[in-house]
This record gives structure tokens, C-alpha cells and sequence, in this order.
């Protein structure tokens, strides 16, 4: 293979979204611009027999799930740190936004997925030959002995088997310098929280973040709804943005969510603010095949459907939205559940419990679970689903969310995972009450930040996820494209209806030829107004508009 053919092969990592070009760092790979989508159609033509391409593999399991414009304009296909090439790495620094929720947690669990991938990130840039900067934010909350930079080093350090070493560039504001990076492999910034400049997206202060910093890979999958100098900021001064082992798995299961061919579908919903998360219900909706409500907003669902409910669960301002999801699931026929009866307390015997039917839970009661029928209901509904999505927890009024509702919910979910049914869990909450049940998460799909999975459901675009660079979503055989892929390669950009680059190729049989094309109108009219043979390859929509390879077959 042609060394220009293997740099298109490895490096389709395409054009970033942010409107500010940043050109510091020259671009080692594919130059990035400022504001442009990916390649969208792709029209390939061959030297002399004009190869047939009909071997394009999907280089990563979950680049086989399709799904429609909307769920891909906020999921774009995105240059992940597993495909990018290893000797790129070498003698690089590398900026690894890592999460603290997951490393520096009181009790480390290394058997978990999570833990494991966000270490194998590091360890594996470090194998790799580049040198590490890694940065966060971690507070006492989680860890009381996350004291300052030094205390977490050490405690990075151990984790990994390897010496970090803790910086103070950002306190002093003195951007790193090379001659720095010669003191260890491995090295950490100071406390990201500290700086209200990290929240503001600061492009100063993301300047001086990625000082000496070649390639940013941002394993921080729990803060990509948000716009910080960290993920959002520093990847515009990097010639290379991509997503660490951690990240590239989460954003692996979000994108299943969307994925609708196992039926029934079945939406467990809890928590509250209904209109926050009409537009996520509503996405839902026209996913699903019933949405089983099981937390404050089965109140605002029960009002909606006609029934009377105390005032005290009256959520405000929630009723058209709640009438519009209605209608909307109507319309879809789509099932919508709600609880038919709550284990209720008394507001002046908080000891005294008793059950009572949804419809008629006195004023002095408040519901504070779920009752026996309500979870007959639900058993029945996940004995029969093929795939369910859990997200918010088992919350009504001021009750705990961890009750003798949520256990059961969990117990039948581990039941039926067992069922082949497909069941993603999204919320810490969720996760620690079915870790508690079954001992183990390896059966699930498991999203522990609720609030990342909520704006996607609202099909809301991800900034962390945005500021990636973008990544061609399949893998071209180019042995089978071309009859000798060692051969120079010229590239045709904007080819039109391909007769130019076509005459070039009948020409010219010492080279290969690549037209790239956007406009697929004119590929397929060129193709139904021509006597040769053609082979067209149409690949779903993606960000607008769409992939297509078109070739000839020999003649």
C-alpha cells in the first residue's frame, strides 16, 4: 500500500465543529479547519479495471448501530484513541482529561469496566512512547484524602504502578515547558474546581492548559454536556482531539439507546421535573413501545390522563407538557404506565405506613414507594420486553430513592437480563441498587452520569463530544479497491459527475484515483444517465447529508 493510501486509510479523522481556528500547532495527520462537517459523499474511481468497492467493514462494533439524522447530529462518528495510529504517539505530549469519579473514588474498583478502560487509557499512552499530562477536577466529597495535587499524584501513582509526577503551572499562570517534561513520563495538573476560568471555557486559560501539548484525549465521559476549558476549550489548540478507551465506551452504550431493533422497548422513568425532560420523554416515545413511570412524574402523567392528585405533587408549570407527551404517546401507541397504588406515610405518624390506590391517597399521606399492584404491572411489563432502558431513580415526594421499590425493580431487571433482553442502567443510583442485587454489572449496559444521557435524549449535541475530531465511520479495503494499492495516488476533490477523473484513470495506468464528491444528487443521476455499469454504495445520513462510494466495474 502507497504511503499516501495508508495515511488516507489511518487519518480520516475529519474537521472539527468549533467556529475558532486556532492554527499554533501544525497539523501533523489531516489539517483541521474551523468550522466543517465531515466528507459526506465519497465518489471513488480506479485505476483501469475500475475496481468494484464492495468491502467497506466497520472498523468498531458500535459503528454498525444506524440511526436517523437527529440522533447522529448529536452523535457524530468521532477519532477515537483505539484506531488512532500507535507511531503517531510516540515522543507526543499527550493532555488526558481522565475522571475523577472513577480513579480517585475512596474504593477503587479495578474489576469494574470503567476503571479499567479510564487506567488502560493512560497506561497505554504511556506505552506508547508519549509523554502524559493528565488533568481533572476532585474534591474531599469523594475522597478525603484528595488533599491537593501532590496527595492525588500519589494516589494516581499507585493505581497505576507508575510515577506521577504533580505540576504547578496553572496557580502560578507559567505555561509548560518542554524542559519540564524531561523530569518523568507522567505528570498532573492541579485542581481543576479550583478555577472559575474551567467553567467559563476561558480560552486563556484553555491556552495555557495546552501549552507544549501535541494531541488532547479527553476520557472524561461524565462531563461531556458540558462546555469546559478542559474538554471544549483545549481542543482547539491540539492538532489532535480524541476520545480515551473510558469515553469511547460510554459514548459506545448512549448510541444503543437510540438503537430500536430488539422489541418490545421499555422505558422505566423516575425522578421528576417533567417539563425539563418533556423533549427527552418524548424522544423515548417514539423509541419505545411503553414508558412505565416510577417516580414524581408519574404524578404529572396521572394528572394529565384525567386522574386527581394531592396539590403538594403538582409540579409547576408541567401540565401542557405533560398533556403533550400524552398525546404524542397516544399517537404513537406507545403504552404509558403509572403506579395504580403507593405505600403512603403519615405526614403526622411518619412511622405509620399504608397503601393506598393512586387515585385516592388521603391529604395527610404522602406516597413514599411503590405498592404491590404497581409492581405486578411492572414485573409483567419487563417479563415480556426484549430490551429496557432504566433511567432516574424510585423517588416520590421526600423519600430516599433507595426503597423496597427500587430492590425489586432491580431484582426483576437482573431476572430478566438473564432473558437475553438487552438493559441499560443509567444513574448512579440505579447502578449501586442493581450492583447490590446481582454483584456484578458485566450483564448491562451502564450509564452512571444520568444527566450526559438526558441531553441526549433531549437530542441535544454533547460539546464534549463535539470538540472530537470527527472520524470516517468505516474501514475501505483499499487492497480490493485498487489492483495495486502501492501505486501513487491522486486525488480529484469535488469530482463531479466523475468523467473527468474517469478519462484520467483509462489514461493514466501507473497511478490510482480517489474523486471525492458531496453531492450525491449528481453521483446517482451520473449513474442512471450512463450505459456502463456502476456500483453505488449508499451509506446512511450523517450530519446532514450522507456517505457514498460510487465505482465502475471492469470492463
Amino acid at each position: 500500500m502507497s504511503p499516501v493510501l495508508k495515511t488516507v486509510q489511518t487519518t480520516l479523522s475529519l474537521n472539527k465543529l468549533s467556529s475558532s481556528n486556532y492554527p499554533r500547532k501544525e497539523k501533523k495527520l489531516l489539517q483541521h479547519g474551523s468550522c466543517s462537517f465531515p466528507i459526506n459523499n465519497v465518489q471513488l474511481s480506479f485505476r483501469g479495471g475500475f475496481e468494484v468497492v464492495s468491502n467497506v467493514n466497520r472498523s468498531h462494533k458500535e459503528k454498525t448501530c444506524l440511526y436517523d439524522e437527529g440522533e447522529l447530529e448529536a452523535l457524530p462518528h468521532v477519532q477515537t484513541l483505539r484506531e488512532f495510529p500507535r507511531e503517531e504517539l510516540v515522543a507526543k505530549v499527550v493532555m488526558v482529561r481522565f475522571d475523577s469519579t472513577i480513579l480517585l473514588g475512596e474504593k477503587l474498583d479495578l474489576s469494574s469496566q470503567s476503571a479499567s478502560k479510564a487506567l488502560y487509557t493512560i497506561k497505554y499512552l504511556h506505552e506508547c512512547g508519549a509523554k502524559v499530562i493528565l488533568m481533572s477536577e476532585w474534591s474531599r466529597k469523594i475522597n478525603p484524602k484528595l488533599l491537593d495535587a501532590q496527595a492525588v499524584a500519589d494516589i494516581l501513582s499507585s493505581v497505576l504502578q507508575l510515577n506521577v509526577i504533580a505540576l504547578r503551572c496553572i496557580s502560578c499562570k507559567s505555561p509548560l515547558r518542554r524542559e519540564d517534561l524531561q523530569k518523568a513520563d507522567i505528570f498532573l495538573l492541579e485542581n481543576l474546581s479550583e478555577y472559575k476560568e474551567e467553567v467559563a471555557n476561558c480560552s486563556k486559560f484553555a491556552e495555557l492548559l495546552s501549552s507544549e501539548v501535541d494531541i488532547l484525549v479527553n476520557d472524561s465521559f461524565c462531563q461531556s454536556h458540558k462546555v469546559l476549558a478542559s474538554t471544549v476549550g483545549v481542543a482547539r489548540f491540539c492538532y489532535a482531539s480524541m476520545a480515551g478507551f473510558s469515553f469511547e465506551e460510554n459514548l459506545h452504550q448512549l448510541k444503543k439507546i437510540a438503537k430500536t431493533k430488539k422489541k418490545p422497548y421499555l422505558a422505566v422513568i423516575g425522578g421528576g421535573n417533567l417539563k425539563r425532560n418533556a423533549a427527552a420523554l418524548q424522544f423515548l416515545a417514539s423509541r419505545c413501545d411503553a414508558l412505565v413511570f416510577v417516580g414524581q412524574m408519574s404524578f404529572q402523567i396521572m394528572r394529565a390522563l384525567g386522574h386527581s392528585i394531592p396539590t403538594n405533587l403538582v409540579e409547576r408549570d408541567a401540565h401542557k407538557a405533560a398533556l403533550d407527551i400524552v398525546q404524542f404517546a397516544h399517537d404513537k401507541n406507545v403504552l404509558m404506565s403509572y403506579p395504580k397504588d403507593f405505600w403512603c406515610t403519615n405526614q403526622h405518624l411518619p412511622t405509620e405506613l399504608e397503601v393506598f390506590p393512586a387515585h385516592g391517597v388521603s391529604a395527610s399521606w404522602l406516597p413514599v414507594d411503590l405498592g404491590p399492584r404497581s409492581l405486578e404491572e411492572i414485573y409483567s411489563l419487563v417479563t415480556n420486553s426484549k430490551k429496557i432502558i432504566w433511567i432516574g431513580p424510585v423517588k416520590f415526594s421526600s423519600s430516599k430513592p433507595c426503597t423496597v421499590g427500587t430492590s425489586k425493580l432491580a431484582q426483576m431487571l437482573c431476572k430478566q437480563s438473564q432473558c437475553e433482553c438487552e438493559i441499560t442502567i443509567v444513574g448512579s443510583t440505579a447502578c449501586k441498587v442493581i450492583k447490590n442485587e446481582s454483584n456484578s454489572l458485566s450483564s448491562f449496559n451502564v450509564l452512571e452520569n444520568a444527566s450526559v444521557v438526558w441531553e441526549f435524549l433531549k437530542e441535544q449535541k454533547l460539546p464534549g463530544v463535539m470538540s472530537l475530531d470527527r472520524a470516517y465511520p468505516f474501514e475501505i479495503d483499499w487492497s480490493v479497491a485498487y489492483h495495486d494499492a502501492s501505486l501513487p495516488l491522486v486525488v480529484d476533490i469535488g469530482s463531479g459527475n466523475g468523467l473527468f477523473i474517469m478519462g484520467m484513470a483509462q489514461n493514466r495506468k501507473d497511478l490510482n484515483f480517489l474523486g471525492l464528491e458531496i453531492n450525491g444528487k449528481i453521483l446517482y443521476w451520473f449513474k442512471c444517465n450512463n450505459d456502463i455499469p456502476f456500483h453505488c454504495l449508499q451509506l446512511p445520513r450523517r450530519i446532514g447529508s450522507c456517505f457514498s462510494s460510487v465505482s465502475k466495474p471492469g470492463f
